[in-house]
């Protein structure tokens, strides 16, 4: 793996930052280099925010990424914003509970991932993120999949009642990047 990065993208308060910093402790986790760049308005919960992920097996030079080989967006404004930026051949995860267009560029591959559903379906509302990080994984395996529920239990450590079920939404979004990246290969 010469370098995987991402940018997590949604409304403050739907957890993007959180699944990006579990991603790059789950790269530390694996002995790779790994820079993770937060990116808010002043405005906070609701307003939107980023974050840009790399994970790499060399040193990572910058953590701003102009083109980034994925995005995970989990609102509309997000898609708006980043579609534009994702590299020829790359990917985006769409929130499909909340976004309702499709990627209009026809050079990325798109797994849509109905995150909210899945998260209300589990009686895990707030469990959307970890449905999107699971289902980035899933599609790109920028990391082992222990390695990211690792970082799952140690994040939600001081609440043990919501470990099961963070992992359950991450697991079921793992199956669907997995199952949309092989849809992908089959139409390609």
């Amino acid at each position: 793996m010469p370098q995987h990065d991402v940018i997590f993208a949604g409304f403050g308060g739907q957890g993007v930052l959180l699944v990006g910093k579990m991603l790059a402790y789950a790269g530390m986790r694996e002995g790779k280099e790994v820079s993770w760049f937060p990116s808010y308005g002043p405005e906070m919960r609701g307003g939107t925010c980023n974050c840009t992920v790399i994970v790499s097996d060399r040193p990572v030079g910058s953590p701003v990424v102009q083109h980034p080989s994925a995005v995970v967006v989990l609102n509309l404004p997000s898609l708006d914003k980043f579609e534009p930026m994702v590299r020829p051949a790359g990917l985006i995860c769409l929130n499909s509970s909340l976004i309702h267009r499709q990627v209009r560029r026809r050079d990325v591959q798109v797994v849509n991932v109905p995150a909210n559903d899945i998260a209300i379906e589990l009686k895990n509302p707030r469990g959307a993120n970890m449905v999107a990080l699971g289902a980035y994984l899933g599609a790109t395996g920028a990391v082992p999949e222990a390695a990211v529920e690792e970082a799952i239990r140690e994040t939600f450590a001081a609440k043990p009642a919501v470990v099961e079920i963070n992992l359950e939404a991450f697991r079921r979004g793992l199956a669907l990047g997995r199952a949309g990246a092989v849809a992908q290969e089959v139409v390609a």
